[in-house]
């Protein structure tokens, strides 16, 4: 048994205590509605920079706490409420295959934005940034329209600023970031409000960047450089 009222398989004659269990195959059965989502879908994906022994799952039916089996967290989240109210939950969802088990998963595009909105369940700004430099290639257009789905005026422009510096990579043009900023904020709002350390203003996208995300000055194992 894994928790009340989930059960791992395991072949006959093997060691149930030993006999290895694919997280994933837990986080996706944990809940009926469960996705996968935030750091656990870039690690899902192949995208994480760092390893994290945590699952994340998105669910409206949360367990009431996390709980470990075999060294590995599993916690639940309930989905931005925008999704809720538009019954927009499964946006960016994608089904995949895991031992020939089908999970939910989020997809690259709705990762990234799911992890601007909330950076601390996708790893903190360098995990994500850095994660995301090793994608090649992202459907804009989602990008885009999950970033407007959720009505929040600092995701927004945490997004398009972040798009902004992949302008080359990506090949982001002004029609993807024009109504970004349209729907940004008014006022100068913080990009991360987290760590006490200078910052400057992007007019642009009226946000104020810590300078270590503006300069990307992180060493080798993602804590930024003094």
């Amino acid at each position: 048994m894994i928790r009340h009222g989930l059960y791992g398989s395991v072949r006959a004659a093997a060691d149930a205590v030993s006999y290895p269990i694919d997280s994933y195959l837990i986080a996706g059965r944990l809940t009926p509605d469960a996705v996968i989502g935030y750091h656990s879908a870039l690690a899902f994906h192949g995208a994480a920079h760092s390893l994290r022994e945590e699952r994340l799952i998105i669910t409206q039916h949360p367990l009431f706490r996390p709980f470990l089996f075999r060294g590995m967290t599993y916690q639940t989240v309930r989905p931005p409420r925008a999704l809720i109210h538009k019954q927009e939950e499964s946006f960016g969802v994608e089904r995949q295959d895991r031992q020939r088990e089908g999970l939910r998963v989020t997809s690259l595009e709705r990762t990234l934005v799911d992890a601007m909105d909330r950076p601390h369940l996708g790893g903190g700004w360098e995990e994500i940034w850095r994660s995301y430099e090793a994608v090649p290639y992202l459907d804009l257009e989602q990008v885009v329209n999950y970033a407007l789905l959720l009505e929040n005026a600092t995701t927004i422009a945490k997004v398009g600023y972040f798009l902004e510096g992949e302008r080359e990579r990506w090949m982001v043009s002004d029609d993807y970031l024009a109504p970004l900023r349209t729907q940004g904020p008014r006022q100068p709002h913080y990009l991360d409000r987290s760590r006490a350390e200078p910052a400057r203003m992007v007019k642009e996208w009226n946000l104020m960047v810590p300078e270590h995300i503006l300069d990307r000055a992180w060493d080798d194992t993602g804590e930024p450089v003094a």
